[in-house]
This record gives structure tokens, sequence and C-alpha cells, in this order.
């Protein structure tokens, strides 16, 4: 075992030194042949990439050719095929084509030329006639004395009575038909003692005197309305009812928003209710009105510009264009033949509705939608599609919506629950239109010819003819021309009788 043990360790050793030779012996012979391994497989890529880039350029080439076979069979059937089929002209009414938007845009820049034309010749006539210290005599005949200011601030009281009344009736101290009467005292007495001021009082000019009854017409409908809704309140609180109707308060759609809560009657018989509904832009009164969230800052300072602009524009215009129109038709009618009366009248009418349409903006969306924003009113439908108006009927219920609800609420529909008719029902709405058209008119003028109230009667007839005979565009045609010729034959009216009264009598 002693002998074995050198003998085997000998022979180990030998074995490692000979697989240690023939190791280094296939090494290089190892990297010669990966050497070759890898050239050969460098080879077979590159002869496949070779293969590959000429299978891809003959797909090319045939897909080519392929797309050209295609494209001429395409050009021969869209030769072949049919150019024409069953379709309208765009200007036909059967196309149902609607976007005339180019064709809008052409009325606008020929209407902005021929009135440049108009206005450059009335500056070349006249010269310059803006004047704003004419524009502070319209409303002051003289600086110290301010009658049409003070007359506003009186109208106060009439609110206050209005409340007070509506207090003492939750309360029970008045009964029904006594409140009914000092209602209705209060607001004889808001009719008549504005007017009699204006026909009396000589300082009053007929521009502060038109102010002043605007002023005193919107109080008297809004304290008609508050009557009316606070009455309808007492008879839901005798019925027991626990919830009031969705017309009058409490509506379960509308958003209240954090800080505010529903109001009910008797609760809204406060000094912040009452005055937060005279500032309001309604003449309906609810006990909870539609609030927005929030006052946004840049929709006001829009509106408050447009206003400030449209002001200027709406005076400069006036005086620069209307005022020597007016003045050179101030004549009597039978000094002047058919032609040269239709010739004002014409002259007349371009720039009146002119005018109107930008009173209408100036009013029912810069000034209302200003005091709307700043008293956070969330109902904005000041007015609907008007233009688009196809009868007469449609065009006072939808130009000026605070008065058309009034009416609808409060006058109309009461007719209605009393048996009466719609035809005497809206004869009656036209009825009272009418007679404050006039009153709004003959007062500050201080004469009473009764043109205005027949303007306003004359829609009757005409709502029925229009309605009758004419629809579509002819009928938004027929309530165009009623517009725009209605208007300025009334004023012409009214400046006719003016000068005869005032110049003619002067002279004789």
């Amino acid at each position: 075992m002693g002998d074995y043990k050198p003998a085997e360790a000998l022979t180990h050793r030998r074995r490692a030194t000979l697989a240690a030779a023939r190791a280094a012996t296939l090494q290089p012979m190892n990297r010669r042949f990966e050497r070759d391994r890898q050239s050969l497989v460098a080879a077979d890529i590159s002869f496949e990439n070779e293969h590959n880039k000429r299978d891809h350029s003959l797909e090319i080439s045939w897909n080519k050719t392929k797309n050209d076979k295609k494209k001429r069979r395409n050009d021969t059937s869209d030769t072949l095929s049919n150019c024409h089929k069953t379709q309208e002209s765009l200007l036909s009414s059967a196309s149902g084509y609607k976007n005339y938007r180019g064709v809008l845009n052409w009325c606008v820049v020929m209407l902005v030329l021929s009135n440049a034309r108009l206005f450059l010749e009335n500056l070349l006539r006249y010269g310059v006639l803006v004047d704003p210290i004419q524009v502070v005599s319209l409303f002051l005949n003289d600086p110290y004395s301010w009658p049409a200011a003070c007359l506003v601030i009186v109208s106060n009281v009439f609110i206050l009575v209005a409340l007070y009344t509506e207090r003492q009736l939750s309360k029970g101290s008045f009964s029904e038909l006594v409140g009914l009467l000092v209602h209705c005292i209060n607001m004889a007495v808001l009719l008549t003692f504005p007017a009699a001021v204006v026909l009396l009082v000589p300082s009053v000019t007929s521009v502060g005197g038109l102010f002043v009854l605007g002023t005193y017409t919107i109080v008297l409908l809004k304290l008609y309305s508050y009557k009316d809704v606070n009455f309808w309140c007492r008879e839901l609180s005798t019925m027991k009812a626990k919830k009031l109707s969705r017309s009058l308060s409490c509506p379960s759609e509308q958003r209240f928003y954090e800080g505010e809560r529903k109001v009910c009657y008797p609760g809204n018989l406060t000094l912040r209710d009452m005055y937060y509904f005279i500032f309001a832009p309604t003449l309906c009164y609810e006990l909870n009105f539609p609030r927005s969230p929030k006052i946004r800052m840049s929709f006001l300072l829009r509106r408050l510009f447009e206003m400030l602009f449209f002001t200027q524009l709406l005076v400069g215009l006036t005086q620069q264009w209307m005022i020597p129109i007016i003045q050179s038709s101030m004549k009597p009618l039978e000094d002047m033949d058919l032609s040269r009366m239709t010739e004002r009248l014409l002259r007349l009418a371009v720039p009146n509705h002119l005018l109107w349409l930008m009173f209408f903006y100036w009013f029912f969306h810069s000034s209302l939608n200003f005091t709307a924003e700043l008293l956070r009113f969330g109902d904005r439908q000041f007015y609907k599609d008007w233009w688009n108006s196809e009868s007469v009927t449609y065009f006072w219920q939808n130009w000026n919506i605070p008065v058309h609800k009034w009416c609808l609420r409060h006058f109309y529909k009461p007719l209605l629950r009393r048996g009466f008719s719609k035809m005497f029902s809206q004869s009656a709405v036209f009825f009272l239109s009418a007679f404050f058209h006039e009153y709004l008119v003959s007062v500050p003028l201080r004469m009473f010819r009764l043109w205005a109230f027949m303007g306003m009667m004359a829609q009757l007839p005409l709502a029925w003819f229009v309605g009758r005979f004419l629809r579509g565009n002819y009928g938004n045609a027929a309530v165009w021309i009623s517009i725009i010729i209605g208007q300025p034959f009334a004023v012409l009216m009214y400046v006719h009788d003016y000068y005869v009264i005032h110049y003619r009598q002067e002279g004789e």
C-alpha cells in the first residue's frame, strides 16, 4: 500500500500532463474552426439579406404594376360611370340647405357700405353735430332743478306701502278686501301721479318725462306681480299646503348654493327681498329666484363696455343722423304731396330701424345681463329668436320676454280662468300694451294723438292677415316690413303734430 500511493500519484500527474498537451494542441484548431464558422454564418446572412432585398424589390415592382393596372381600371370605370344623380339646387327649399352664413356676411357688408355713403353725405352736408352738452339739456332744463330724479326717488314710497300692506295681510291685521283696496289705490296713484307732474311742471323735459314714466311703469307691473304672488301664497297657506306651487316659490329643480336657503311665505316680506325684486331684471315675482353661483368679472366688464359703447353710439347717431332728418320733416302733411311724404318716410326708416336694433342689443342683452350678473340672477332669457318670426304673434311673444311672461301670468291666464275666450284675452293684452305705449309717448310730449295706441291695435288685423295668408319666409318678410315701416310712420306722425302744435302756432 505504501508503494501504490506514489505510483498512483505519478500516473495521475502523467495523465494531467498529456491532457494539457492535448488541449494546448487543440486550442488553435478550435479558434480556426470558430473563425471559419463565423465567416460562414456571416456569408449566409449576407446571402439571405441580398435574397430578401431582391424579393422585396420584386414584390414592390409587382405591387406597382398591380396598382397601375388597378388605377387604369378605375380610370376606365370612372370614365364610364354616371356623373349625374337626382338632387335639388341649394337655393331650393326642398334641398334642405340652411347654411347661408356667407350670404349674411354679404348683406352686412352691403349694409355697412350703403350706410357709410349716407353717413358721409350727412357729414358733408351738416358737419359734425354731436354735442354732449345738448344731451344733458335733454334731461335738464335747469341745472339746479332735477324733477325727474326727485320723482324716481319718490317711487320708493309706493314700494314701501306695498310691502307694509302685505305684512299686515300676513298678520291678519288687514282683511283681503281692505288689502286689495289699499293696493288698488297705491297702484292708481303710482300710475297717475308721475303723469300729472310731467304734464304740469314745465321744467320736466320730454326725455326726462319718458325716463320717469318708464320707471314708474316698471314699478307698477312689479308691484302688481308682488301682490298676486303673495295672495296666492296666502290661499295655499289657508289650504294647509305643505309645498308651494312650482310657479310660485320653492321649485324643486332650482339650484341653491352654499349659504343660501329657500324662503317660504311670510318669510319673504322683508326689505331685502323686496328691493332685490325691484332691481332684478324681471317683472314676475317669486319667493326664490334661480341664482348663479358667483359673479363673473370678465362677463360683467364685457357687458359694461358694451353699455358704454352703445350709449355713446346711440347718442351720436341720433344727433348726427336722426335729428337732421326729423327737422327736415317738420312740415305739415298738407304742404307735401304723396311722393314727398313717402320719400321722407323712407329716409327716416333706415336710421330709425338701425337705432332700434342697437337699442334692443344695448337694453335686452348688455344692460339686463349686466344687472343679472351683478345680482346673480339666474334666468337670463330676456329675448328669443324674434328675428325668425313667421307671424306677428310670434314676434310679440319673443322679442320682450319679461313683459310677455308678465302678461301671460298676470293678465292672459287669469282672463281664461274667468271664462273669457282666447280671442278676447289676446285682444285685451294688445289693448293693455297699446295703452302703455300711448302713455309713454303722449304724456312726455304733452300731446295726445293716439298714434302709438292705433299702431298697437293695428297689430291685431295684421296678425290675423299674416297668420292666414302668409307662411314661412313670406310671413317673416311681412314681420320685418311692419317693423321697418311701422315705427317711422308713427314717428313721422308725432313729428308732424308736434310741429303743428308748437311751430305753426308760434308763427301765427
